[in-house]
């Protein structure tokens, strides 16, 4: 997985440096969000991944296939992915887009787990309190995992914050076996 995010870093840097050179962060969101769709598609996974198929086949099939979802320089990306056999990574190049667009903007990913189902309210005051902490705006997604027992769990980047009782049990656990 790690070769994987590798061979993607570069590419996602380029698209990145390119659209905010641009100006067109969004706009490159968008394009590299759609083709990922096409590219994870089942019919298109195969064909991606058939060995008879030429790459120019491919690439025409590619583009055909975004239409005129993709800009020219979207375009001149694809072609290259498939001119070096990389299309199959753009998946990753998408996500480390997004990672770049959101570290540029200042928006952190925050993960909530719950043992038991958060309000609206608990959770924008859960936002606010991180985004206090933090000093940038932080997105959430919320899960239920009634294995913590009780309280909640929050990942932020490499901070974990572990306020459930099953944390804390296990933090007990351990003080008594030293």
């Amino acid at each position: 997985m790690a070769e994987i995010s590798t061979i993607a870093r570069p590419y996602a840097v380029a698209a990145y440096k390119f659209g905010k050179e641009q100006k067109a962060l969004t706009k490159w969101s968008e394009m590299l969000g759609f083709a990922t769709q096409v590219a994870n598609d089942a019919q298109m996974q195969a064909y991606i991944q058939d060995p008879n198929v030429v790459a120019s086949d491919l690439q025409t099939t590619f583009l055909k296939v975004c239409g005129n979802k993709l800009n020219e320089n979207a375009q001149n990306l694809i072609k290259v992915l498939v001119e070096y056999g990389r299309l199959a990574v753009l998946p990753a190049i998408t996500t480390a887009f997004e990672e770049l667009k959101a570290q540029d903007e200042g928006v952190l990913e925050a993960q909530i787990v719950a043992a038991s189902k958060l309000s609206a309210t608990e959770i924008k005051d859960l936002v606010k309190r991180l985004e206090a902490k933090f000093g940038k705006k932080v997105e959430a997604t919320v899960s239920i995992d009634p294995e913590i027992i009780g309280g909640i769990k929050i990942i932020v980047g490499d901070t974990v914050i572990d306020a459930s009782v099953k944390g804390q049990l296990q933090n007990l656990a351990y003080t008594l076996a030293a």
